[in-house]
Parts: structure tokens; C-alpha cells; sequence
């Protein structure tokens, strides 16, 4: 494989290998149709190939590679593609989840705030996985008080976990930043502000879709 990383230490764990391959697979050093050999990964990371046979579930779970039969494990293509696109479908959706939901009265307020307060207690521990978790539980919270199975259905297909954390891996956002967000979204929403905590639900989306310009049509640089 091209651009080899530096050899990770003996102790190292297959977390820290799936990370690594996914900040690569993101980021275009690992191609899309490229094979993962385990033993050829084993050797580049000075492991055994047990941690990275795990790492390589997860990648699949992440649907950032797929197994084939008697074949092995590619990466799977346009990978950067389908995260911009999924983030602006997501917006899209959530954006109408929150206006459902604000309309119904049915947002719950207080296990929203539950999950921000998880999400800030993840940021202090550094612990990127909790974050993402509490995150994902947040907005499927306002997804499903929305009370529409469809939009629900196509919110589950993208695959929301998956994504979330290939993002919190690849993008090495600031967990303390996810908390911050999150907390404006739901004060937005406790407002009972229709039209601001839509947009905010909709920008929150947005800013990860990582396309030149933002959901009103301004240059990132000068979105500021």
C-alpha cells in the first residue's frame, strides 16, 4: 500500500489500527478497490493479525471496506463522496424532524439534555466513542418525536453510527466543540424558535458535509 504509516507500538490494539485505516481511507492514501491483506497490515503495524482481523470488522461495520468471498477485504469506492452526501441528506431530514417535532410539542427536552451532559463528560474523559454515541442518541431522540416511519426509516439507512464515527475519527473534531454544538441546538429548540432551531438543525448537518460553501450559499472562508 502506498505511503506507509509509521510502525505503531508492540501493545497497540485494534481500535488504534481501525483508526489509523480510516484517517488513510478518508484521506485518499488507501484507494477505493484497494485490497487489505491482513498479514501485509500485521507486518506494517508490527502486530499480530488477531487485532487486525478486529479492526477490519469494524471497518466493515463502518461499510468503509467489504469482504468478498475467496477474494479478501477492498476498500470500498467513493467513501469521501458518500460522506458529504450523506451529511446533506441528513440535514435535510433533521431539519424536518425538529420542525415535526417542535409543531407536535413532542421533543424530549430532558433526555436531550442527558445526552448533551453524556457528550460533555465524554469530552472531558477524551473518550471519541461515547461522544459519538451520545450524539447519534440526540439526534435519533428528534428524529423519532417527529412520529413519521418513513422519514425514520431513511434516516436509519444512512447508516448514522457508522458515519458519525468514521467522522469523529477521520476529522479528529474537537469533543468538547460536539458538545458545545449540540447544547446550541437544544437550546435553540427549547426556545420553541421554529425557524432558528430548524436552521440550526440544519447547519449542524451541514458543516460536516465539507463542500466549498455552506447551506445559505456562502463561501467557507467567508462564512467565518
Amino acid at each position: 500500500m502506498s505511503e506507509e504509516p509509521s510502525r505503531l507500538p508492540r501493545l497497540t490494539l485494534a481500535r488504534q489500527i481501525r483508526d489509523s485505516l480510516v484517517s488513510r481511507i478518508v484521506s485518499g492514501q488507501v484507494r477505493p478497490g484497494e485490497r487489505l491483506v491482513e498479514t501485509r497490515l500485521a507486518a506494517t503495524y508490527g502486530t499480530s493479525q488477531a487485532p487486525v482481523r478486529e479492526a477490519l470488522r469494524e471497518l466493515e461495520a463502518m461499510r468503509l471496506v467489504e469482504t468478498q468471498p475467496r477474494r479478501g477485504t477492498f476498500v470500498r469506492p467513493f467513501v469521501q463522496e458518500t460522506l458529504r452526501e450523506s451529511y446533506v441528506v441528513r440535514a435535510a431530514l433533521e431539519e424536518t424532524a425538529t420542525r415535526l417535532a417542535l409543531l407536535a410539542g413532542t421533543v424530549p427536552v430532558e433526555a436531550l439534555r442527558a445526552d448533551v451532559e453524556a457528550m460533555r463528560a465524554a469530552a472531558d474523559l477524551g473518550d471519541g466513542e461515547a461522544s459519538a454515541r451520545a450524539s447519534v442518541s440526540f439526534h435519533r431522540r428528534v428524529v423519532e418525536a417527529a412520529h413519521n416511519e418513513l422519514l425514520k426509516r431513511t434516516w436509519e439507512s444512512l447508516q448514522i453510527e457508522a458515519r458519525t464515527s468514521v467522522t469523529m475519527v477521520a476529522t479528529e473534531v474537537d469533543l468538547h466543540d460536539v458538545a458545545r454544538g449540540h447544547a446550541e441546538l437544544l437550546a435553540a429548540i427549547e426556545a420553541g424558535d421554529l425557524e432558528t432551531a430548524c436552521r440550526h438543525a440544519r447547519d449542524h448537518q451541514w458543516h460536516y458535509a465539507d463542500l466549498p460553501h455552506d447551506a445559505h450559499g456562502r463561501a467557507r472562508e467567508a462564512a467565518g
